[in-house]
């Protein structure tokens, strides 16, 4: 038996026709009868799993929310994104291009996480922070603020890369180290601890 079907009631996104998803059956903390967010057709959403869009939030084109995640609030996942695992997304994220955000993740606020990005393991991004291009954000990493990531720059361990800081190019920040302020970390430099600024 599926797990949801789509409503009659409809908006219009990007040009596209999203349908507003509604719960057949418990699982999770959904309940038969409960009403979700907003899908362009049924393959954007995974009927195994306890994976759900909830509250407001859009999933369209050609991407997909599978295995146990959660998308909610005013967030979009779209163009070729993954959300999957027990990974969130909510607030007014924005994931899209080729982005893939998995395991334990969560990506809240109004971040932007784009390009061939990958947040997972147990890592943070919020506030108003943007991954983008071909960067990594792992382990138990914490981005936020209005912080930058990109290029092929890796962020990961116990990092936090926070305030107005860049890191790009092939940098990383790893183990405990702190980059915050208007600090720019880039090119082939490897911050393992301390604190810049």
């Amino acid at each position: 038996m599926k797990k949801f079907e789509l409503t009659d009631e409809s908006i219009e996104m990007c040009g596209r026709t999203l349908y507003r998803l509604k719960a057949l059956k418990d699982f999770g903390n959904v309940k038969a009868g409960d009403f979700g967010g907003f899908v362009e057709k049924e393959e954007n959403l995974s009927q195994d799993g306890n994976c759900w869009i909830g509250g407001d939030a859009k999933v369209f084109d050609y991407a997909c929310v599978y295995g146990n995640a959660q998308v909610f609030g005013d967030a979009w996942v779209f163009e070729d994104a993954e959300v999957s695992d027990n990974a969130e997304v909510f607030g007014d994220a924005r994931v899209l291009e080729d982005a893939w955000v998995f395991g334990d993740a969560i990506v809240s606020g109004n971040v932007r996480v784009s390009g061939k990005v990958r947040v997972y393991g147990n890592a943070c991004v919020y506030g108003d922070a943007w991954i983008y291009e071909f960067a990594q954000v792992y382990g138990n990493a914490r981005v936020y603020g209005y912080a930058r990531v990109y290029g092929n720059a890796c962020v990961y361990g116990d990092a936090i890369v926070c305030d107005n800081a860049q890191v790009f190019g092939v940098a990383e920040v790893s183990e405990n180290a702190s980059i915050g302020g208007s600090a720019k970390v880039s090119g082939l430099i490897r911050v393992a601890e301390g604190f810049i600024r």
